[in-house]
């Protein structure tokens, strides 16, 4: 047991350096200078050159992925000259010295994810923390429209097995499959948000905070979750539908419904006492998977809506080559995936002795 979740952990750690190594060269190879998005217009050559070398952007490659991987690790090396400016400058956050030399100190600490390029040297962190809590609020709702109406179609699908109203959801639960959710997203902003505005009252765009109409202060705006959530879960609502009304069929065909309808119990009975209950297994993995799809899932119904979440808050980033942003962001999302994966093995583990971690 104890060997299968330190091999887990093991994969996970291989996964997250993988992405953060994509990443990085992926976005230090591609064409753009993040200097001169940085100075704008009034760039010089004297201020190009002193951004290039505060940031590190005139030494190779190779060199700034071993100083961006030193500045993530826990356990990391740096400088104790107070005046090396450089990446190995123990000036950027706190740590704690484990080991040290007359010239250098290795240091425990949180991981750093860097500043902002262009939010005037604000840290990654404070960006993804002042983001993070919408792009869950998000996901959760979704994930909740989701399990709901999902659950409650599959049931219906499946009563009405084979007549037009199960053709119908059938129809309606491929189309939601197979529909991008950026064209959802554009779709029902039009509709709901500008055409029927009037009857709807739902504005085309808008986060859960908005400056109220003084300036003064920002306001709750509940209704301006609706459309982004309904749209985020249009996919694991047909998802989730196709796969209850396949799993609720299968279980009343077995041997111990067919008792239950010997006993004289009615159709609902059967259904709401036997049949839920073991068709739900199977939906329980795919709500779990869901719900850390969403999380990562949420850039263009972000940036459509303007839900200023991670999503839009990367997309803005990849528009400006904000470097750091753009790998913070990614390797949170891929961590909280990750996480969530990990939690569900070992939850079904404990649940089901049948169930092993591999």
């Amino acid at each position: 047991m104890l060997r299968n979740v330190l091999l887990k952990l093991f994969y996970a750690f291989l996964t997250l350096f993988g992405v953060v190594s994509l990443v990085f060269f992926l976005f230090n190879v591609l064409p753009g200078d993040p200097a001169q998005m940085m100075l704008g217009q009034n760039e010089s050559p004297e201020q190009l050159a002193l951004v290039q070398k505060k940031y590190g952007f005139d030494l190779p490659v190779s060199r700034q992925y071993l100083l961006y991987l030193n500045d993530l690790s826990p356990l990391s090396l740096h400088s104790t000259d107070q005046n090396d400016l450089s990446f190995f400058s123990t000036k950027k956050y706190s740590a704690f010295p484990v080991i040290q030399n007359p010239h250098y100190v290795l240091t425990l600490k949180w991981p750093y994810l860097r500043t902002s390029y262009q939010k005037r040297g604000k840290k990654v962190s404070t960006v993804i923390g002042e983001t993070f809590s919408n792009t869950l609020i998000l996901a959760v709702a979704s994930i909740s429209i989701a399990i709901v109406l999902g659950i409650l179609l599959g049931i219906v699908a499946t009563l009405f097995y084979n007549t037009w109203i199960d053709r119908w959801l059938q129809f309606i639960s491929t189309l939601g499959m197979s529909v991008p959710s950026f064209f959802s997203a554009i779709l029902f902003s039009w509709f709901f948000g500008y055409l029927y505005h009037q009857y709807t009252g739902l504005n085309m765009s808008g986060s859960l905070y908005e400056m109220d109409d003084f300036g003064e202060g920002r306001e709750l705006q509940l209704k301006n979750l609706i459309l982004p959530a309904v749209v985020l879960g249009i996919r694991p609502i047909a998802v989730i539908i196709q796969l209850m009304r396949s799993s609720l069929l299968e279980v009343l065909s077995q041997d111990y419904i067919k008792t239950a309808y010997s006993k004289g119990l009615s159709t609902f009975q059967v259904i709401f006492k036997h049949g839920i209950k073991n068709a739900l297994n199977p939906v329980v993995t795919v709500i779990s998977g869901w719900f850390a799809s969403l999380l990562a899932g949420a850039v263009f119904v972000e940036y459509i809506f303007g839900w200023k979440g991670m999503g839009k808050e990367i997309v803005t980033a990849l528009n400006t080559l904000d470097i750091p942003v753009i790998i913070g962001i990614v390797l949170t999302l891929s961590s909280l995936f990750i996480l969530i994966n990990l939690a569900v093995d070992f939850i079904y583990a404990q649940l089901d002795p049948q169930v092993k971690l591999q």
